[in-house]
């Protein structure tokens, strides 16, 4: 059974106030989603079946948010369809919501990831709806949530919420200086100067990846005496990875570092995503296997993972 694709074209929308979806979806996974759209205020204006993707998706998905439900594909399907849809997406900028599976994000991240792109690994009804939320805003949809899922979730949305605005400080804390140079302390005491201040010194200093690993292992080890969620910083937990991967020499997948980050899947692409537009995280395709992208750190940021363990050596201070 396949869609029937009504044109959207370039008629003006009937209600700015409300949020346009194209979907994309085949027909026994389109039900999670249409009904997200619904919760979120929203109607699907655009039904794709993805064997149809190449030759539908295009000018009538134009002012409006593509959902996409990538659980259940194949992923040779999706490794020919997902660059289509996301270089669309991208020249007419849409917001884009992709639902995938575990297993399938290396797949997905090789073929989108960006500003404009939310990935849900096996997403809740609330995540999806929240999502479509953040993607009509951006679309310029105000408004959309109904008030019978605003009353039935709004407690998760609120966590969602703080969730996001933890990203968006620690990105501001992570960018605020776009150089390397050192901080500037501006205590007036000198102890707390010498204490504190960055101090460079001539002293050789060794930068050991079995060192980052040891220190990797024992941040898991929390969890495993304190439970989970306590203590979860996804961002360093992954800058970390990276950087002991560099200085290995081997390579990330995307689905390794959403392990590396010991945080639920969708969240940890979140901020994959975050990092990667604050420009510490850079994906490289698998010359090999288009079908997957590895991360590495972008020079900036492996730069600064230098600087900073070199600093903290020559202080004698540990890596934490």
């Amino acid at each position: 059974m396949q869609f029937t694709v009504q044109p959207f074209g370039d008629a003006p929308l009937p209600n700015r106030s409300s949020l346009a979806v194209t979907l994309i979806a085949d027909t026994a996974m389109a039900q999670d989603m249409s009904r997200a759209v619904e919760l979120a205020g929203g109607r699907v204006v655009s039904r794709i079946g993805w064997p149809d993707v190449a030759a539908e998706f295009g000018p009538q998905a134009r002012r409006t948010v593509v959902a996409v439900e990538a659980q259940g594909i194949d992923a040779a399907l999706l490794s020919e369809m997902l660059p289509r849809i996301d270089a669309a997406a991208i020249a007419a900028d849409m917001q884009v919501v992709v639902a995938l599976d575990a297993h399938s994000i290396d797949v997905v991240t090789a073929a989108t990831m960006g500003g404009n792109v939310q990935l849900l690994c096996s997403p809740t009804m609330a995540e999806r709806v929240a999502a479509l939320a953040v993607a009509g805003e951006a679309a310029g949809a105000p408004d959309l949530l109904s008030d019978t899922f605003r009353e039935s979730e709004a407690a998760r949305l609120q966590r969602l919420n703080e969730e996001v605005a933890r990203i968006a400080e620690v990105l501001a804390r992570l960018t605020r200086h776009e150089g390397l140079e050192p901080p500037v302390d501006t205590q007036r005491a000198e102890d707390r100067r010498a204490s504190y201040g960055y101090e460079p010194a001539a002293a050789e200093v060794t930068l050991d990846a079995a060192n980052v690993r040891r220190v990797i292992r024992a941040r898991r080890l929390r969890d495993t005496f304190f439970g989970s969620g306590l203590f979860e910083d996804p961002a360093w937990d992954m800058l970390l990875d990276l950087f002991a991967a560099e200085l290995e020499g081997t390579q990330v997948s995307v689905s390794s570092l959403c392990i590396a980050a010991a945080v639920a899947p969708t969240t940890a692409l979140r901020w994959i995503g975050k990092l990667a537009d604050a420009g510490l995280f850079e994906r490289r395709p698998d010359p090999i296997d288009r079908r997957r992208a590895f991360m590495v750190l972008t020079d900036r940021a492996s730069q600064a993972m230098r600087a900073y363990v070199e600093s903290l050596q020559r202080a004698g201070l540990p890596l934490a």
